[in-house]
């Protein structure tokens, strides 16, 4: 039987501390002495999207005075960064703006005066940077007067499952979290903040696939060492994910080539800055065909009038969700098929400085870009010999998987996913992520019970689009937190668990 971790008996004493307790306190029944007024909430990973939750539900119950609870901030890695924030790579730069990158919606100032108080400029600063703020802003919130108890476990969940018994007793912890150890947590609601999954390798070739000097994630700890400084490298993928990694794997004798279906690249941002245009009036186009000419005729009118088409792309930003949603799933599907790259290289951009890097290591015969596919791939002493769809071969050193995150989570290798799909907590959405309710509320599979489940960030990316930027992150990070902080939250993570779920079409 799996040892029961419960949250009397497994108590970290210091309110933010890091420290496991599993070696120190005893095990008990997971509804043993539980207390009738505090709450148990689970925040599973500890990324960007995982901290910025378990931030603003400290804050909102400080500032609010919401009914007693405890957040646990469950994640494997020590440092609990996540991957895009927990480089120390000075060249890998946040994408957005500094003054866009706050933690809090309430406060739209406050990483511009942590850099401030740090002594950084602002601007596109290091990705290391943002997570250290991210780092000492939930300590900030930790220490609130009236803050609840934070709680951190350095621990893999495998699978969540229904506590049995009394569903009317309001100190029962509906959802139980089982860990790769076998222990066991009880809570009473769970936010799922697992971030991004590794990219798809499916385009390679077996023999590919199976070489020594392949590598199926780009962000593998020490990539730099382990391809060495000899030799050509083939990036698959043309994307923000390249743009990083080619800087980091350039060296004088060698190139970087990098290919992908469509060769495009990520556009960069204007500089200086331009702020967006006046939000357009796109509540006429219905359909796909439709919106795809109202958007490009905004997009000529603000080149037109700003000399620029960034400012209409990014006046754009607060209706994509709605406009995505208002779509047929079968124009939703085409646009995935047919404009999501395009939309990509001009909606995500980088830092003018990055781009001028990349740039200059083109003209400097240090990178290659461009368009292909790998049909071949041979495995030799040396590296590994690639076949490209133009026929070009390419000898080199290491290839490099920079596709992008997978979002089918049919296909993701996550026993955790897994286990939510096979127990029909939880439906993957066609397009990618879960499917869920207007609150990040994860809908159950037909027929099947619903759990206190939620989650943001790239879940949610089939059913919003815009899902994946800090931005919307903190938005629904906040929305979660006080849902689940409200009375009616709690009484909706209750009722979560007894009634079925809808999905909307």
């Amino acid at each position: 039987m799996a040892e029961t971790l419960t949250t009397e008996a497994r108590r970290v004493s210091a309110p933010h501390s890091t420290r496991s307790p599993h070696s120190t306190d005893p095990t008990r029944s997971a509804r043993s002495g539980r207390s009738a007024t505090v709450r148990d909430i689970a925040v599973v990973g500890a990324g960007a999207a995982g901290t910025l939750t378990a931030m603003r539900l400290l804050r909102n119950a400080a500032e609010h005075r919401a009914p007693a609870c405890r957040v646990w901030l469950i994640d494997p890695a020590p440092t609990g960064l996540g991957l895009a924030f927990s480089t120390n790579e000075p060249h890998h730069l946040l994408n957005v703006p500094a003054t866009n990158m706050s933690a809090h919606v309430d406060e739209p100032g406050h990483f511009v005066q942590w850099l401030s108080r740090h002594g950084h400029g602002d601007g596109f600063v290091p990705r290391g940077r943002y997570g250290r703020y991210l780092a000492d802003s939930l300590d900030e919130a930790a220490a609130l007067p009236g803050a609840p108890q934070l709680l951190r476990l350095h621990e893999r969940v495998v699978s969540v499952g229904h506590v049995d018994g009394d569903r009317d007793d309001d100190r029962a912890a509906p959802v139980e979290l089982t860990f790769g150890t076998g222990q066991v947590l009880s809570v009473h609601a769970v936010v799922l903040a697992l971030g991004n999954f590794p990219p798809d390798d499916s385009w390679a070739p077996p023999a590919l696939r199976d070489a020594v000097g392949f590598f199926p994630d780009p962000w593998v700890a020490g990539l730099s060492a382990a391809v060495g400084d000899t030799g050509d490298v083939l990036l698959v993928g043309t994307g923000l994910t390249m743009v990083d990694i080619a800087h980091t794997l350039q060296r004088p004798g060698r190139v970087v080539h990098a290919v992908s279906r469509h060769g495009l690249l990520p556009q960069r941002h204007s500089d200086p800055l331009v702020p967006p245009a006046d939000r357009p009036d796109l509540e006429g186009p219905t359909g796909l065909a439709e919106l795809r000419r109202a958007v490009l005729s905004h997009l000529s009118r603000c080149r037109r009038t700003h000399g620029d088409w960034r400012p209409g792309m990014d006046s754009l930003r607060a209706d994509t969700t709605a406009l995505w949603q208002r779509l047929s799933p079968d124009d939703q599907a085409r646009f995935m098929r047919e404009d999501l790259r395009h939309w990509e290289t001009h909606r995500h951009r980088i830092p003018p400085s990055s781009a001028e890097a990349l740039q200059a290591a083109v003209d400097a015969g240090r990178v290659s870009l461009g368009r292909g596919t790998v049909t071949q791939a041979t495995a030799t002493s040396d590296g590994i010999r690639v076949v490209l769809d133009d026929a070009r071969t390419l000898s080199v050193t290491a290839v490099v998987n920079c596709t992008g995150s997978r979002t089918d989570l049919t296909r993701v290798d996550d026993p955790l996913v897994t286990s939510l799909l096979r127990s029909g907590f939880a439906q993957a959405a066609p397009l990618g992520g879960f499917r869920t309710g207007s609150s990040g509320a994860l809908l159950p599979a037909p027929g099947r019970t619903r759990a206190p489940l939620w989650t943001l960030g790239s879940l949610r990316r089939g059913d919003l689009l815009e899902s994946t930027a800090i931005p919307e992150i903190r938005r629904q990070a906040d929305s979660i937190a006080r849902t689940l902080l409200s009375p009616s939250g709690v009484a909706a993570a209750r009722g979560h668990a007894e009634q079925g779920g809808t999905h909307r079409s």
